[in-house]
């Protein structure tokens, strides 16, 4: 009844202001009708790139090199997925790389995040950090992971879905729900902190990785 009444009144101030002769899409950065607006994002910095030049063919390695000399802030790649990529980010200054394949969006039809990561671990060897995000659900995920040689795990939908069920606590919930898998795991494996974690823990097809 509720969802009725919001779509109700939505349709109402919609069609209230079309009438006053006010163009909604004026205001909105995209639309079905007007698509891509970026008159409205002048001036503002924060939003400087939405429209598509925050990769522009120029990014390259040496991109990397001048954003590295800009910040005395850490510098961490984000969509890393193999090893030679994972050592030219290293080479060209990175302070961690996170291996991920941004939610299956960008890169749906290629390998797993969990399946990369051994090479991405392997590239950059004990130099600098490797995170690691998508499709982890389960506390067993996450043990997986810091076996491998992630040093932290990301994660974006379950905390979403605690969020959109029950707000602050539904988020805390989820966190409790991860940990204690991952301490129950932890306790079967016989690895009581998380330094004792390796890959002896973890076969993949029947085999040590």
């Amino acid at each position: 009844m509720k969802t009725c009444i919001a779509v109700l009144l939505m349709f109402i101030t919609s069609a209230g202001l079309r009438a006053a002769g006010i163009d909604c899409l004026s205001c909105h950065s995209n639309s079905p009708k007007a698509g891509a607006n970026t008159q409205t994002q002048t001036g503002k910095p924060m939003l400087a790139g939405l429209s598509g030049e925050i990769n522009p063919p120029g990014a390259t390695w040496n991109y990397v090199e001048r954003l590295k000399k800009l910040t005395k802030m850490k510098l961490v790649l984000k969509g890393i997925d193999t090893a030679e990529d994972a050592k030219l980010a290293r080479e060209h200054g990175a302070d961690g790389v996170i291996v991920s394949n941004h939610g299956g969006r960008s890169t749906e039809t290629g390998r797993g995040t969990i399946d990369i990561l051994p090479e991405v671990v392997d590239a950059v060897g004990t130099q600098i950090p490797v995170l690691v995000d998508g499709g982890f659900r389960r506390g067993t995920d996450v043990y997986k992971a810091l076996a491998i040689g992630a040093k932290a795990v990301g994660i974006g939908r379950p905390y979403i879905y605690g969020l959109s069920a029950f707000g602050q606590e539904g988020v805390e919930r989820v966190l409790d729900i991860l940990r204690a898998e991952l301490t129950l795991t932890m306790r079967q494996c016989g690895t009581p902190s998380i330094a004792q974690i390796t890959r002896a823990s973890v076969l993949k097809s029947g085999m040590r990785l």
